[in-house]
């Protein structure tokens, strides 16, 4: 989910972010030194701080830039935790996935099979409508983030600093979503909705009789031993160490930036709940790349990718993004957005090259550049001060707002 939020408090008007904090340059033979430029050219260009880690053949490599708090200038850490934004769609999809391994259910079945009821009325046919168009975006079902008093309420600045605390059910976030006609009818289009995984998540709950976030910490994180990652539920605060989260809480890149660390996720729900670090996030995809959480047969179907209009480099699978770089080089991954935090999480195809970075403010930053530095080895170009975000690959097309999950 592209989400944004913001903390109740500080204020930083007209902040101006400095490189403080770079870290030391590191030899050229590390073979990253294209993506050391394109970390520092995010804070150049505007993002208050960048994390970064990759790991391939020579090992794992970090670099930070900038810094984690405005008010007291401390710098990034590799080791900060952050809110993943949409990167739980593949955690959620993986959990799905293991269930239809288990012959637990079956992705062609239908949305009412598991949760009738629930999506009906207003045009909407939960019989027509299976858990595979869940998780590649072809159900047709509006994106909740995308109604226009939800936004008012959730990612508009006054609306934002009244309601940051506030619990919201998933049936609450459905209903959202439900109040809109359809986008399409499902199978015919495709269209990124936060609806879809929220009932993903619902999905997930009645099959096993437990919540989705018991079954990733079961199935997923303890398995990897992924020490940082966590689904916070209703909890606001972020687990140390971590930087502040930063945020414009409007349209625009310019005004006054609002520390918005602190914020109840479940307006994010099984969309985009996860906290996590660099290194988790590398574990986790180059252990699903590798084979290492899903069978061959499931892993394939998660690689069945939705080609989308106007994206001739890129497509949607199951809770997956795929993108051919200008290298040539085939990644896997995904983004994730929430207030205050942008993330993108990819590895290569064999799973043995991966990189996971975070900007901590949600207004600016390429970082579509900061994946072609790692896997091209190109150079990122100037831009401009005032540059919106530029996701890796698919996240571009989205074309949504920097205050939506």
């Amino acid at each position: 989910m592209r989400v944004r939020t913001a903390l109740v408090g500080a204020i930083v008007a007209g902040a101006a972010v400095t490189q403080a904090g770079v870290a030391a340059a590191a030899p050229a033979r590390d073979g990253h030194t294209a993506t050391r430029e394109a970390v520092r050219a995010a804070v150049h260009d505007g993002v208050p701080g960048v994390t970064a880690t990759a790991v391939d053949r020579r090992g794992r490599w970090s670099a930070t830039a900038g810094v984690g708090d405005l008010r007291t200038g401390t710098p990034r850490s590799s080791a900060d935790r952050y809110r993943v934004g949409s990167i739980t769609k593949t955690f959620v999809s993986t959990v799905l996935l293991q269930l239809e391994a288990e012959k637990r259910l079956s992705l062609d079945d239908s949305v009412e099979t598991w949760l009738p009821g629930v999506v009906r009325g207003n045009g909407y046919d939960g019989s027509k409508i299976t858990v595979r168009q869940l998780l590649n975006h072809t159900s047709g079902i509006f994106n909740y983030t995308a109604d226009d008093d939800f936004v008012a309420t959730h990612f508009a600045r006054d609306g934002f600093l009244r309601h940051r605390y506030d619990t919201l059910t998933p049936g609450q976030l459905v209903a959202v979503a439900l109040a809109h006609k359809p986008d399409f009818a499902p199978g015919t289009s495709w269209n990124y909705s936060n609806t879809n995984y929220v009932l993903a998540g619902m999905v997930i709950e009645k099959v096993t009789g437990r919540s989705y976030a018991s079954e990733i910490r079961d199935r997923i994180i303890k398995p990897l031993n992924l020490q940082a990652t966590s689904l916070p539920g209703t909890r606001s605060a972020v687990p140390g160490p971590h930087s502040r989260a930063y945020s414009k809480l409007a349209e625009t890149t310019t005004g006054a930036t609002y520390d918005v660390t602190a914020l109840n996720p479940s307006m994010a729900s099984s969309a985009g709940e996860v906290i996590s670090d660099n290194a988790d996030l590398d574990r986790f995809y180059g252990a699903l790349l590798r084979g290492g959480l899903l069978p061959r047969e499931q892993l394939k179907e998660m690689k069945s990718i939705v080609r989308i209009d106007g994206v001739p480099n890129g497509g949607y699978g199951l809770g997956l993004l795929e993108q051919t770089l200008s290298c040539g080089v085939r990644i896997w991954g995904h983004d994730g957005g929430i207030h205050g935090s942008s993330s993108v999480a990819v590895t290569t195809e064999d799973g043995r090259h991966s990189i996971a970075f975070n900007f901590n403010g949600d207004w600016t930053g390429n970082a579509e550049a900061v994946v072609e530095a790692e896997f091209c080895g190109t150079r990122p170009a100037a831009a401009p001060r005032s540059a919106a975000p530029a996701p890796a690959g698919l996240l571009a097309d989205r074309r949504q707002s920097p205050n939506r999950l």
